[in-house]
């Protein structure tokens, strides 16, 4: 009997150094996908993911950036989702982090291998051109990856506190399990720094992102809705779970409907993954979750969310490696020692 999968797809900053490489090692086989998304690029003049994915060193300031990065995790997650064997896995949802949610739309048949790439890759060079502010995130969970009441305390009061100043600009980006990621201006971004309590890991402010998920890009929807017409959106094949908790069903929705959440409140309103999740695994009762490469960073927020929300009694990080020691829970295909529990 095939295992009920709910897919993940990834977003931004998840093609890093150890990545480089991704489509060469893991990938060599499907140059379909790799072809139809470095023919989009041609268009523009860009470099190639494959030469990208195939340079000798990683290069931030070449491989970072959201008009390379993006295309490079879009071609690594559909080569990864084209691999999952469907002899054993019923894919019954789709949902993502953030950028993910195109990769989702791509995933579940409502834009097609073509129309995601232009979508992501459009979206990715505006945003490397007019992009403004940026991100930061922040820890909110203790030790055992339960969520920290004191932590969710502080980020209320930080909310409060920042509409009392003035010429500064604080906003939630991302509701990404254990952790908060912040939107805000250069100014906003200064001042979290200087409040957020620190570890030898957070608050990190992320590199080459601007302000997503929030106000501060209210104006790139002009801008994106130019380069992307809603021809490129269709009816679907699987249910997408959007950034509010939203299921998109098959044939159950309009183009403009998805269309105007796509190219608006997805790039302005908060995304919350951690209610994607929780719906997700609620709604279509998954065995198994699959987490899409590259990199390996989303495979702690999705088990946090899944903690939080006690799915299936889930309980903590502790309950999770036992139970993940028995029979797998969570495959993320980017970690070599995981991918090959969802290939044929």
């Amino acid at each position: 009997m095939k295992k009920r999968a709910l897919v993940i797809c990834p977003g931004r900053g998840t093609y890093n150094a150890a990545e480089l490489g991704y489509l060469r090692t893991h990938h060599a086989a499907r140059g379909d996908i790799i072809a139809t998304v470095d023919a989009v690029r041609a268009t523009k003049g860009q470099a190639t993911v494959a030469q990208l994915d195939s340079a000798d060193t990683y290069a931030p300031s070449v491989h970072m950036t959201g008009d390379n990065a993006s295309a490079l995790i879009y071609a690594c997650a559909m080569a990864d989702f084209a691999a999952i064997d469907r002899e054993r896995y019923e894919i019954v949802a789709i949902t993502g982090n953030s950028m993910g949610w195109y990769l989702a739309l791509a995933c579940a048949g409502i834009v097609d291998l073509a129309g995601g790439t232009r979508l992501v890759n459009n979206m990715g060079g505006i945003m490397h051109e007019h992009g403004t502010g940026g991100q930061i995130v922040w820890s909110i969970v203790d030790d055992d990856w339960k969520i920290s009441q004191e932590k969710m305390r502080l980020v209320s009061d930080l909310l409060q506190e920042v509409q009392t100043v003035s010429n500064i600009k604080v906003h939630i980006s991302i509701r990404l399990g254990g952790m908060i990621v912040f939107a805000a201006d250069d100014a906003g971004l200064k001042w979290l720094m200087e409040r957020l309590p620190k570890d030898d890991r957070f608050p990190l402010k992320l590199m080459h992102h601007a302000a997503f998920h929030s106000p501060l890009l209210n104006h790139i929807i002009p801008m994106v809705r130019a380069e992307n017409p809603v021809g490129d959106f269709g009816a679907g094949e699987i249910p997408a779970i959007d950034g509010q908790g939203r299921i998109w069903s098959p044939r159950a929705f309009s183009r403009a409907a998805i269309y105007d959440y796509t190219l608006g409140a997805q790039l302005t309103d908060s995304y919350d993954f951690t209610r994607a999740v929780h719906v997700a695994a609620a709604e279509f009762a998954p065995d198994t979750i699959i987490v899409l490469g590259p990199g390996t960073t989303l495979g702690a927020p999705t088990v946090q969310a899944l903690i939080a929300s006690g799915w299936r009694g889930l309980s903590s990080k502790a309950d999770f490696q036992a139970r993940q020691q028995d029979e797998p829970i969570l495959i993320s295909m980017g970690m070599a020692e995981q991918r090959a529990w969802a290939l044929s």
